[in-house]
């Protein structure tokens, strides 16, 4: 058994043992068994919280996506400001409801790549990915506090059918037969053949890969409670999760039949959810809208065709400029009340996103001991490159110094001119040497340098040019950073006198 988890008979003992063989022939999700450890790590707060989860979503493309379109939901309008850059999204959101989206997400995209069978396993990820669109809308008309961590529960309240879709079609194929010859449903089926419900392979499955035991709670299945029975909070979001799950069954095949199902559930949960029937119609049709975008082969989404040309724009080098855009003005936003450390967070997050860096590092000057010193970075390897980026604030003959003391952004295409080798310092051609061309961003605070960002690209990207108006951008976020510092100085000396 794994994770204390009981099944209770020799039949469900083997069912588990033959589930486990499966995944570790497949690999054991190495991906989700990797970005569930890092998740969890964040979400406790290990080394810089905010920065960790940051770093964590911005590794997957996909992952990073979606958090920003949650950021900029309805569930969370009444922060009334638009986010566009991850590290707003965990300040805004906090790193439990963006690690909670985050592992929900994580492992519907791990089971899909893993699918032997791309039909069925594609159909039963489709329906867990339209329940969490189901539970994110009502969460929203509910105006509940705990609408992320029903989404999450949502998308994995039928684990149990996805595990055994993915990793055991033939086992999955054999429950199917069986219960059309029987006129009976799969769930009613599955604890004759495998002496387990599907419920308990789901909740198995989640303690194996050690979700939180929380999530868990939420992912139990819960009928509705009689009317004016009170609902704890664990309560209400496995009832919402319950009714999501089973609304994207019906609403899946986007037929009138779903469409008397969902209406019929609608009238169950109201009480239980507190939210009227009517609410609970309009927030699932609001539901359909948004699932028209996600999904890829139900009759609910939108051609195919239509949404890689979608894709395929997104990925323009125009739309760098309009992620520098959006970076500012988040940053802009939170003037007011981030901390330096912050804004330099977003800052580099921002430059390394619009610009589509290989690696970007934001270097932070300590007055008192003399010395530059790299303390957040983005891109593959950069962590381990950390403790070896370090040099004295003493000027020295090179770029960086020279940048330092300009005060302007440089940007140097070819790294490896023989010409230009004297002007890069040793810790440079020790640490990031694999550099094509890269870019220089001072810091400078009250007339002195406070640090630098850099970002650079590497041989996998074609010949880099910058227009006039990216300068132009970069120059402005530099401004916004530098505002901070100052402010942050000025109030220092003010506390100082008091």
């Amino acid at each position: 058994m794994t994770g204390g988890f009981k099944a209770g008979t020799p039949l469900g003992d083997q069912t588990l043992a033959q589930l486990w063989d499966c995944t570790r022939r497949q690999g054991d999700m190495p991906g989700f068994a990797k970005a569930i450890t890092a998740i969890l790590s964040a979400m406790r707060g290990e080394d810089d919280q905010e920065f960790n989860m940051t770093r964590t979503v911005l590794s997957d493309p996909v992952l990073t996506q979606k958090v920003l379109r949650l950021a900029n939901s309805g569930m969370y309008s009444a922060f009334g400001q638009h986010v566009s850059t991850v590290s707003k999204a965990v300040l805004v959101l906090g790193t439990e409801t963006i690690g909670h989206l985050a592992l929900g997400l994580k492992l519907i995209e791990e089971l899909a790549t893993t699918s032997s069978d791309a039909t069925i396993a594609h159909i039963e990820m489709e329906k867990a990915v339209l329940a969490g669109i189901v539970a994110q809308q009502i969460a929203y008309t509910a105006e509940s506090p705990h609408g992320e961590a029903a989404v999450v529960c949502s998308m994995l309240h039928t684990l149990g059918r996805m595990m055994m879709t993915f990793y055991m079609p033939e086992r999955w194929t054999d429950l199917q037969r069986l219960a059309e010859q029987d006129g009976r449903g799969v769930d009613d089926v599955a604890p004759e053949v495998l002496g387990l419900s599907m419920e308990e392979i789901g909740h198995a499955a989640a303690l194996h890969w050690g979700l939180p035991a929380s999530l868990i709670k939420g992912m139990r299945k819960l009928a509705p409670t009689e009317d004016g029975a009170e609902v704890s909070t664990s309560d209400w979001i496995a009832g919402l999760s319950t009714m999501s799950a089973m609304c994207a069954e019906s609403l899946w095949h986007d037929d009138p039949a779903g469409d008397d199902a969902v209406a019929r559930l609608t009238e169950s949960y109201a009480a239980m959810l507190g939210v009227a029937p009517a609410n609970l119609m309009h927030a699932i049709e609001q539901a359909k809208v948004v699932a028209a975008n996600d999904l890829t082969i139900a009759p609910l989404s939108r051609p195919a065709e239509r949404r890689a040309k979608a894709l395929a724009k997104t990925r323009q080098r125009a739309a760098g400029n309009k992620i520098l855009l959006s970076g500012l003005a988040d940053m802009r936003d939170m003037l007011d009340t981030a901390n330096p450390g912050q804004m330099v967070q977003i800052a580099l997050e921002t430059v390394y996103k619009g610009l589509d860096f290989s690696r970007a590092v934001a270097f932070v000057r300590n007055r008192k001991d003399g010395h530059y010193a790299a303390k957040i970075s983005f891109g593959e390897g950069t962590r381990n490159l950390l403790a070896a980026m370090t040099f004295d604030d003493a000027y020295e003959p090179n770029v960086f110094h020279a940048a330092l003391n300009s005060d302007r952004v440089i940007f140097i295409e070819n790294a490896r001119d023989a010409k230009f080798a004297a002007k890069l310092p040793l810790w440079w051609k020790s640490s990031l040497a694999e550099a094509r061309s890269f870019v220089i961003l001072p810091l400078s605070a009250n007339g002195q340098p406070a640090g630098f960002l850099y970002g650079d690209w590497d041989e996998s990207f074609p010949p880099i040019q910058l227009s006039q108006t990216e300068f132009s951008l970069l120059n402005d976020l530099r401004t916004l950073v530098v505002r901070a510092v100052e402010r942050r100085h000025a109030q220092e000396v003010v506390g100082g006198r008091v």
